[in-house]
């Protein structure tokens, strides 16, 4: 079931409006049966996965917790870890390391084809991960009741694609007792709007133009082209996650639940390493605190610091999918993030405005790695870019794609997503009560209307949903 689909829009209201209907004490059960009948959905099989590996970890973090012997201890811990990622193995990166296994041992080997990937997987047994490693060390006690693990591991809105929570963030609300009257309809409307918009509105047009030039390649396009179409992507990427993001945390408000903060306006960052602490902060912070840390962080010598960083980013980059053009995507950042650590006595400062075009410019170019379809696609347009340098013909090509009221609306859209961000950053408008009583809900009715007029209802998929 997808957020822009017809039948979700079914589906919240009156989940929504019996929530609030039963008494307190059946809410989260009842919130459970939901949450698994929009997992269903997908695919009926997969439910079961679900239920599967999150009930074995509430079961090994009971025992993790009941247990003071170290080796017991982590044993549990051990299969806890184990199992998830043995399941994301088997899903998402068998077929891959087999067929590169046989690629090198072998001349003619026979390929496997990819594997259905669970709806969501790579996030929620993220979040369980989480949650037994946090009671191995102690932040919590494993006191919560089978139901409600199981409602903070699959609670509809962010459960296939995030924000990835932690226990002490969503666990205690789910414990707690809320009132109707308590609900922020104000918040939880807007971000409901503006995340449709940036879906239906920015993204999916935007997929009209970076689509094409990814799955068809056109050798005849010009370097010039390649690197607007990076640009075009990294920003296609972003409306289409954060969007994501914004109807899940404006949906989790309507039952007065606030998941945590996923994105901050990156396409405004001024470094590389600025980008990574405003991009996808559950997933970074993730990696951050059970990776990052749990390899010495840098609290080791400069190369294995050196060493720590690069293991992170190749890992981030093998999570968002089994391809080698995401472990060079992970590289790429990871290096551009040393770079930028590297001691100099005397640091050139540049403008604002131009740090921001370099950042722009080469998270672009890092996301062609991310969005290319194999390496011989992305070392086909990295040459057109930084060998065969041509600007012939300059954007005649890519703005042949569609006719120029297209291009028209679609660079107003973009305008309108910059102005929103830039006021969110800098508030250029100071709070009053004319912002506030006029011009805020005006804005919000105006995306409304610019939804129904330019959005795209195909009910097209979120692109991290295959992740």
């Amino acid at each position: 079931m997808l957020f822009n689909s017809l039948i979700f829009l079914i589906f919240l209201p009156c989940v929504f409006t019996t929530y609030w209907l039963l008494p307190a004490k059946h809410r989260n059960l009842f919130l459970l049966i939901a949450s698994y009948y929009f997992y269903f959905s997908y695919n009926p099989w997969f439910l079961l996965l679900l239920i599967g590996t999150s009930g074995l970890d509430f079961y090994l973090a009971k025992a993790i917790s009941r247990t003071e012997t170290p080796a017991k201890r982590k044993a549990y811990l051990t299969l806890s870890i184990v199992s998830n990622i043995g399941v994301l193995f088997i899903f998402k990166y068998f077929v891959f390391f087999y067929n590169t296994g046989l690629s090198i041992f072998s001349n003619q080997p026979h390929l496997l084809s990819h594997f259905i990937i669970p709806a969501g997987l790579s996030f929620y047994t993220f979040q369980s991960i989480s949650y037994t490693i946090d009671i191995y060390r102690r932040k919590y006690k494993s006191d919560d009741t089978l139901k409600d693990f199981l409602l903070y591991v699959s609670f509809f809105p962010h459960m296939v694609a995030g924000p990835i929570v932690r226990h002490h963030t969503l666990m205690p609300q789910l414990k707690t007792v809320h009132f109707f009257k308590q609900i922020e309809w104000g918040p939880a409307t807007k971000m409901i709007i503006w995340g449709f918009f940036k879906k239906m509105v920015i993204a999916d047009n935007l997929a009209y133009l970076v689509n094409p030039v990814f799955n068809d390649l056109p050798v005849d396009f010009n370097s010039l082209e390649f690197i607007a179409i990076g640009v075009l992507f990294l920003i296609q990427l972003y409306a289409d996650f954060s969007g994501y993001s914004d109807i899940a945390i404006g949906a989790a408000k309507l039952f007065k639940i606030n998941l945590s903060l996923n994105w901050n306006r990156p396409l405004l960052s001024k470094s590389v390493t600025e980008y990574w602490q405003r991009h996808h902060i559950s997933l970074t912070s993730w990696f951050k605190d059970y990776v990052y840390f749990s390899i010495g962080g840098n609290r080791v010598s400069t190369p294995k610091w050196v060493l720590n960083i690069l293991i992170v980013f190749l890992l981030s980059g093998l999570w968002h999918g089994a391809n080698f053009t995401f472990v060079i995507w992970g590289l790429l950042n990871g290096l551009f993030y040393l770079l930028e650590h590297i001691p100099l006595k005397k640091r050139f400062k540049l403008p604002g405005i131009l740090r921001w075009f370099y950042t722009l410019f080469f998270i672009s170019i890092f996301f062609i790695a991310f969005r290319a379809n194999d390496m011989q696609d992305l070392l086909f347009i990295y040459k057109q870019i930084f060998v065969n340098f041509d600007v012939d013909g300059g954007l005649k090509h890519l703005t042949g794609l569609n006719d120029r009221l297209f291009f028209m609306m679609v660079l107003a859209m973009l305008l309108l997503l910059f102005l929103k961000e830039i006021q969110e950053e800098y508030v250029l408008l100071k709070t009053s009560s004319f912002k506030e009583n006029i011009l805020t809900p005006a804005f919000y009715i105006t995306m409304l209307c610019l939804i129904f007029a330019f959005g795209n209802f195909n009910a097209n998929s979120f692109i991290y949903f295959q992740f």
